[in-house]
């Protein structure tokens, strides 16, 4: 990696000697994160990092710190102005530990050489009990993924038990959930204000914990709605998944108006509804910020971060997901409605990897969790205000959802002209259903579309995820029938074989999903392999917290209909479906 035109004060201080490089003796905040630093706008330490060096706050990172010595890690900074801030990272602790079969993973993709030990399991309640224990008088904000989805009862896989909200256990005084730089700026704003950390509490987007007896604040717009206790839920699966309909309701609303109250083992969580959509300029904000979009120099000798290395030459276009995969958590972090940055935001941090030392001229992607859904909302946003159905493109695509491809024709034809670029890949995954089907046949934007994807963005493979192969199972995915994906096989194929090209469309598929038999896996493997697809992007279903899918696992019950679901559980089972993609 060339270092050679930075300074060590280009990235934020990890060190006393970093900060005192910058002319800093205390600190406003300190933020702990569980993957190395790497100081891009991928990583969501970095992000949160600078976005509070530009409201003028002094911030340190502490990447990785040792939970296991005398935590000098935890001391080294000593007490911040305003408060510490702690994310496990860019994935849950869990997921990032542990295979579905609860086997611990030999590599950690978010440090150096991929190397694994470096964050303990549950990180955000381990780095919040050590700050707390150390420093008992200082306020502790968690956020992140982990975070986010474990901001209410949440059924835990690895150790196969209702918890409850993150909250309690970290014993920390505030939780960000979502993406957090609204959070920041505004809480920035408050305690510069001179008002008290408890304000914060009244913020959009954020969670705490009460005593029992005491009541939430008055909330002059929000209403409340309280769920069922964590101890009922506890007692009574049914009442869990309950609750998850009712929070996945209010997370999909446009305009967020209810606060969730849940009762948990004598304190009571809050979680505040969202803030509004961010706008275009808010997100460009985020990512305009001057990232280095390097590793932070300390890991020169310790071996490259593979999280990094995949995204190096990448730009992120979009955050947000409407598609409402029951096996997808998105919806509870980035949200249901998309947000879109500028095409100059985006073309500016095209030049910038292009200036990039070891940039050949290919970038890797530029997408978003949906490649494909770049510029897209309600064409009528007042309608979008009385809706709060799940997925806006299942069971059907929504007469009111502008599925306008003419945004991303536009976009990557300007990308591919940025002087320095050869090829402009989407390596992300792409929604076949917002351009196929009868509902989409006679729009030439959308036929452009993947003929241009197909022709000029694609190196060499195609990643689409159909997940099965049985509508019965597509059905609790919320996904569209596999129909689309052979409708999806013969475009792909007609278009390599007009413009010459020899190029594979690679599938995902998942088996032990809730709802699917041995007998769903049996016709799966039948239909690929008539097709002759190489099934390699494979998966069998991992419970996470804070998706459908999850809340089926744990209480047998789906949380819509309250219908019982089969799910294959133990390993036998899980194994025996596995085994029908060999």
């Amino acid at each position: 990696m060339d270092y050679s035109h930075l300074h060590i004060t280009d990235w934020l201080p990890t060190t006393k000697k970093e900060a005192a490089q910058r002319g800093w003796n205390k600190l406003d905040v300190v933020l702990f994160s569980g993957d190395a630093y790497v100081d891009h706008p991928a990583f969501g330490a970095a992000v949160i990092g600078r976005v509070l060096e530009a409201e003028g706050l002094r911030v340190a990172i502490v990447p990785q710190p040792n939970w296991r010595d005398d935590l000098r890690d935890f001391k080294k900074f000593g007490c911040p102005e305003f408060f510490f801030a702690v994310t496990a990272g860019n994935m849950d602790s869990m997921v990032n530990h542990y295979t579905a079969n609860k086997r611990l993973r030999s590599d950690d993709a978010f440090t150096p050489g991929g190397k694994t030990g470096f964050r303990p399991d549950h990180a955000s309640v381990v780095y919040s009990n050590i700050l707390k224990s150390l420093f008992p008088g200082v306020p502790v904000i968690i956020g992140g993924i982990e975070a986010s989805l474990r901001r209410l009862a949440h059924y835990d896989y690895w150790s196969d038990q209702l918890k409850p909200g993150i909250l309690f256990d970290s014993q920390a005084d505030l939780l960000v959930y979502g993406m957090g730089e609204e959070q920041v700026r505004k809480g920035v704003e408050l305690l510069r204000k001179g008002e008290p950390f408890s304000s914060l509490k009244d913020m959009p987007q954020t969670v705490y914990m009460l005593d029992s007896e005491d009541k939430p604040p008055g909330a002059e717009n929000w209403k409340d709605m309280e769920l069922a206790s964590f101890e009922e839920c506890a007692k009574d699966k049914k009442k869990h998944a309950v609750n998850f309909k009712r929070i996945e309701l209010e997370s999909n609303k446009l305009v967020s108006d209810c606060r969730l109250i849940q009762k948990t083992k004598g304190k009571t969580i809050v979680v505040n509804p969202a803030f509004p959509v961010m706008t275009a300029e808010k997100i460009d904000a985020s990512f305009d910020l001057p990232y280095t979009r390097l590793p932070h120099p300390k890991y020169n000798k310790r071996g490259r971060i593979p999280a990094y290395e995949m995204i190096r030459h990448s730009v992120n276009i979009h955050r947000g997901c409407f598609g409402g995969c029951s096996f997808c958590s998105i919806f509870a972090h980035q949200g249901k409605f998309i947000v879109s940055r500028s095409e100059k935001s985006i073309l500016n941090e095209i030049e910038q990897v292009t200036k990039m030392p070891d940039f050949k001229g290919y970038l890797s992607d530029m997408g978003g969790p949906s490649a494909n859904m770049y510029g897209m909302q309600g064409k009528d946003l007042d309608q979008c205000k009385k809706c709060n159905r799940p997925s806006c493109i299942f069971p059907g695509c929504c007469h009111n959802l502008n599925v306008d491809h003419s945004f991303l024709n536009a976009l990557y034809k300007k990308a591919r002209a940025v002087r320095g670029v050869k090829k402009a890949f989407i390596g992300s995954g792409i929604r076949y259903d917002l351009f196929l089907g009868k509902a989409h046949s006679d729009d030439s934007d959308k036929h452009l579309y993947f003929t241009n994807l197909v022709r000029h963005h694609i190196s060499g493979r195609l990643k689409v995820a159909p997940e099965h192969t049985e509508d019965p199972v597509l059905k609790l995915m919320r996904k569209p029938s596999f129909d689309l994906f052979v409708e999806l096989k013969k475009g792909f194929d007609s278009i390599n074989k007009e413009y010459n090209l020899r190029q594979q469309l690679v599938p995902y598929f998942i088996s032990s999903h809730p709802g699917c038999h041995n007998s769903d896996m049996a016709r799966l493997a039948e239909k690929t392999n008539q097709m002759n697809l190489r099934l390699e992007q494979v998966q069998d279903f991992t419970p996470t917290p804070m998706t459908v899918a999850t809340v089926i696992y744990y209480s047998g019950f789906h949380p819509v209909t309250l219908e019982k679901v089969y799910t294959a559980k133990t390993k036998e089972k899980k194994l025996k479906q596995r085994s029908y993609f060999f």
